[in-house]
């Protein structure tokens, strides 16, 4: 008698343990991920536009920042600590009038930053970040 000759059953992995286990950690990640939202600033880009006239009693608050990231307010060069004080002046005189920020394209972003941190905190409503001429 001729003995029947039957191929062992090949091994199979289970990997549905191994699926459960995945789906239960991307369950986990997801609900304890926290969902910041981050705030940013509006700012609204120069344009190639030529300059409207405005007339001087009315006109914007212009505040430079030169290549080395010095701020200026109508040619007075200011320290970062002063600048809220001098746009709360100008604002007081100004009330409706827009900020604008002429700064060098080399100059430190710091200096725009205290700029901005600054016109938020005296509450100016429109500013304007612009670009000067090398």
């Amino acid at each position: 008698m001729r003995k029947r000759h039957h191929e062992d059953d090949e091994a199979e992995i289970n990997i549905t343990p191994m699926l459960d286990i995945v789906f239960i950690m991307l369950i986990f990640f997801i609900v304890t991920t926290s969902f910041v939202k981050e705030r940013g600033l509006e700012v609204s880009r120069p344009s190639n536009s030529p300059p409207k006239e405005i007339k001087k009693n009315k006109g914007p608050i212009v505040v430079k920042i030169d290549s080395n990231g010095n701020i200026s307010l109508k040619g007075r060069m200011l320290e970062n600590k002063a600048v809220q004080a001098n746009l709360e002046r100008e604002k007081a005189e100004k009330p409706d009038s827009p900020l604008i920020i002429a700064a060098h394209p080399d100059a430190d972003t710091n200096a725009l930053v205290t700029i901005l941190d600054a016109a938020e905190a005296v509450g100016v409503a429109s500013v304007s970040v612009a670009t000067t001429s090398r």
